[in-house]
């Protein structure tokens, strides 16, 4: 039971993106979300963007690094992944 972030590689608004996900459950994603001080908007639906600039922190806080193959594995292994068919417009990240 980990909380994962990927390397911070999603460009928007002149910002690297990463992408913060629980392997066990929403509500341990959202616990160390709340604890990190990410606000609840940056969720979509499996996952919670981050900015480049807060990845060391929430490292420091226990997220464990890992590829974005790994994170998409993990996450998809836990059937927690909301695939791209299903997020419709909302998906920005």
């Amino acid at each position: 039971m980990s909380v994962l972030v990927d390397p911070p590689m999603w460009p928007r608004h002149g910002v690297l993106w990463a992408h913060l996900v629980s392997d066990t459950s929403l509500d341990e994603l959202h616990t160390f979300a709340e604890r990190a001080g990410i606000p609840r908007r940056g969720f979509d639906l499996d996952h919670y963007d981050v900015p480049d600039s807060r990845v060391v922190e929430l490292v420091a806080l226990g997220a464990v690094q890992v590829s974005a193959g790994e994170l998409i594995r993990r996450l998809r292994a836990s059937g927690l992944r909301v695939p791209a068919r299903e997020r419709g417009t909302h998906h920005h990240g």
